[in-house]
């Protein structure tokens, strides 16, 4: 598509958000300043095309979605009521002019503070968190701020006196103002009925007009005294022009600061942060539905930043905050909208009609904006939540929808707020809580360590490899979890030698974690046993260096029973090894190398069997970390460990390799080439210093046409050590699936 193209698409889409956008700003902020006094519509009306100006031009220039629309909207006008409400409570200014010029003031502070905390959400990468918000607590703020809109609306489209209030208004009939009425179900079936007639003009323009319409034909035809902005409380009143926005205009409103004492600046936070956060979440839902309609992805955070530039400057001049409104954009989207520019193009025609027709915005009827709202109230009641009552598991989410809705209405915005973080974070804490913190439990005689062993080794292992717990950890280990771990722990902690807790997926620990590991270590020492760590890698997934917190907090000082590995395979060997000392097993390093008749592998052979097989095998010493062989090399050979260990790795790509198999003294590696005259598999390298015998099948195969009973031994020893080897592969996998 042509640039031209997209120019007239994003011209089409500004002008229809325009007819979107203006009338529901002017709405938005009669609502804003109804706390203070129905003597003061004029003012929020202003406020609200003001604030529609602002928004529109700038937001689009630093942010960071096409075709989004940025004006004030229904969580806007709801938070500034109230606090609009509250301010005139906490100064009780009355009528006196000075006392109203404060709140005023105030509230153009929170619109600049509300910018200013956008910003620094945005400028630190917080629109990706703010995503995170649960579902529960949004749906309920969102309803809650609808049902208030809703009922702060029924005033107006009834005509009721600001002295009768709500409920005193609905109860007598004789306050009710019947051209209001009927102005106000005009419009609301205009809402109602425009969209299934036809959707080339916005339901919004037609169903403003119908009340426009409506009223104007009373006034002519039944009552005069409608046609006269004097003391007539059913329409805006005079609005004013350019004036609004002129320097000295500015100027003299914010030369009032200075007059203004600290606890009344302090007011100001709690609804500046309770308007960022839910401008910001108003914002990005809008985002991620026009990312899902166009196929593209927003930048939160810059949208965030450019969200915050607008309020920041609307607050200055004296216009309403505002977000992303879904109703505009979605106008803009239809309209052929493809760029940013659309939004500008919004922005610059809101001011033009601002300028040219701004006196005429003062014969707007209340009750019209009334029923515009009323239906806006009721679209943005989140109704699927009820279905949340149909199962069980999801009935707790549709009560905390309804907590964060009843406190919004019943209490305050700002309260509602604190309400909905406070069970945010209930909510993540039971998900953690109810996640498996052990994803399973094996013993020592069911897994082994990667270091094979020779067969009487084998036997002693899984005899007393009962002894031995393995758990493996999975989550967050936090104060929440803590308890369930000990839980899990607890039986083993009275009677298994060793306790070995896997930490390879282990995504955080906090210090009630790391006090209660002391305890169980504590625990295990006081009868000789041992907490064993394992998988311990240098940080984990949130950057904690796990081998240092636990150092400082005195979990692995020398003189305690905790010993630390990085691989569970390092931590089983370490065990098993202890068992096998226990049993009177010295460790390999101890002792000199082995004579060929000393390996089982050529057990129950005569001394001179052995020795003709002695006359086949070459002898190899390396030094650590020498590769024996390497991964696709040709060879028939296999290599029995005098001396010394071999590990066996499976290279990967970029550098890395997994460990196989550890072989020490005593065991034998590369029989499968040696049995299928295959390339090699893996890599050998030595672990230490080590000494060799190498038998090759070439040379064992002409011994075997001499000697074939003595071949035939030997290749049966051979079959009985990898079937051991695979025997205890099976169980190890057993052990996996029934965990």
């Amino acid at each position: 598509m042509s640039k031209s193209e997209n120019r007239a698409g994003d011209v089409w889409g500004g002008v229809a958000a325009t007819l979107v956008a203006l009338p529901s700003s002017i709405a938005y902020g009669v609502v804003m300043f109804s706390a203070i006094g129905a003597a003061f519509a004029a003012q929020g009306a202003l406020a609200g095309v003001i604030g529609a100006i602002a928004l529109g031009i700038l937001a689009p220039l630093f942010g960071g979605t096409p075709r989004l629309i940025t004006s004030p909207s229904a969580p806007a006008a709801a938070v500034v009521a109230a606090t609009a409400a509250e301010f005139y409570q906490a100064l009780s200014p009355g009528t006196d002019p000075a006392g109203i010029s404060a709140v005023l003031l105030l509230l153009a502070i929170t619109g600049v503070a509300t910018g200013i905390l956008q910003l620094a959400i945005g400028a630190v990468g917080g629109g990706k968190l703010m995503k995170y918000i649960p579902y529960p607590v949004v749906a309920g703020f969102l309803s809650g701020v609808a049902i208030v809109i809703f009922t702060g609306q029924i005033p107006k489209f009834f005509g009721f006196p600001k002295s009768a209030g709500l409920w005193g208004g609905l109860t007598q009939p004789d306050l009710w103002r019947w051209p209001g009425i009927v102005v106000g179900l005009i419009t609301i079936g205009g809402m109602v009925v425009a969209p299934k007639i036809t959707r080339r003009l916005p339901a919004v323009i037609i169903a403003l007009l119908g009340g426009i319409g409506a009223y104007f034909a009373i006034a002519f035809l039944v009552d005069p005294t409608l046609l006269s902005l004097t003391d007539n409380h059913l329409v805006i009143g005079p609005v004013g022009g350019r004036e609004a926005l002129s320097v000295s205009s500015l100027v003299g409103r914010w030369s009032a600061v200075t007059q203004l004492a600290l606890p009344q600046l302090k007011l100001v936070f709690l609804p500046a942060l309770t308007m960022a956060i839910l401008l910001s979440l108003d914002t990005l839902k809008t985002c991620v539905i026009v990312d899902a309609l166009t196929r593209s992805r927003s930048n939160a955070n810059r949208e965030l930043i450019g969200q915050g530039i607008g309020n920041v400057a609307s607050g200055l001049i004296g216009g309403a905050p505002g977000s992303g409104t879904m109703g505009a954009t979605l106008i803009n989207l239809s309209s052929g909208a493809k760029t940013r520019f659309s939004g500008l193009v919004e922005g610059v025609l809101v001011l033009v009609v601002f300028l040219l027709f701004a006196r005429w915005v003062s014969w707007i009827p209340l009750a019209a904006l009334a029923g515009i709202l009323l239906v806006v109230a009721y679209r943005m009641v989140d109704r699927d939540s009820f279905h949340l009552l149909k199962n069980k598991s999801t009935r707790l989410d549709f009560v905390v929808v309804a907590v964060v809705a009843v406190v919004t209405v019943s209490v305050d915005l700002v309260t509602a707020e604190a309400v909905g973080l406070g069970i945010a974070i209930l909510l993540f804490l039971r998900e953690q809580i109810r996640e498996p913190i052990v994803r399973r439990k094996t013993t020592g005689d069911h897994t082994f360590s990667k270091k094979r062993r020779v067969p009487s080794e084998a036997a002693i292992l899984e005899k007393k490899g009962e002894q031995t717990a393995i758990y493996e950890l999975v989550g967050s280990l936090f104060f929440g979890t803590t308890d369930h771990l000990y839980t899990e722990l607890e039986s083993d902690l009275r009677t298994k030698t060793f306790v070995i807790l896997d930490m390879r997926s282990v995504r955080s620990v906090d210090v009630t974690a790391a006090h209660k590991l002391d305890q169980i270590e504590a625990q295990l020492t006081e009868r000789g046993a041992f907490l064993v760590f394992a998988g311990l890698s240098h940080h984990l997934p949130t950057e904690q260096n796990l081998q240092a917190f636990f150092a400082e907090v005195g979990l692995n000082k020398p003189s305690r029973n905790v010993k630390m590995f990085e691989e569970l395979s390092e931590a089983l060997e370490w065990v098993e090894d202890r068992i096998l000392e226990e049993e009177g097993v010295r460790k390999a390093t101890t002792e000199p190398p082995l004579t060929l008749g000393q390996f089982d592998l050529l057990h129950g052979l005569d001394a001179a069997d052995v020795k003709e097989v002695e006359a086949l095998a070459a002898t190899k010493s390396f030094v650590p970390r020498s590769k024996i062989f390497s991964r696709g090399d040709k060879g028939d050979e296999v290599f029995l460990i005098r001396s010394g260990e071999v590990r066996i790795n499976l290279p990967l790509e970029g550098g890395e390799h997994h460990h196989l198999a550890t072989f020490a003294r005593g065991d034998f590696f590369g029989d499968m080439s040696f049995l299928d005259h295959a390339d090699r598999s893996a890599d050998a390298v030595t672990s230490s210093a080590t000494e060799l015998y190498v038998l090759s099948r070439a040379q064992f195969d002409a011994f075997a046409l001499r000697h074939p009973l003595v071949a035939k031994r030997v290749i049966a020893r051979l079959a009985r050590a990898l079937s051991i080897r695979l025997r205890q592969t099976d169980t190890e996998l057993r052990a996996l699936e029934e965990a």
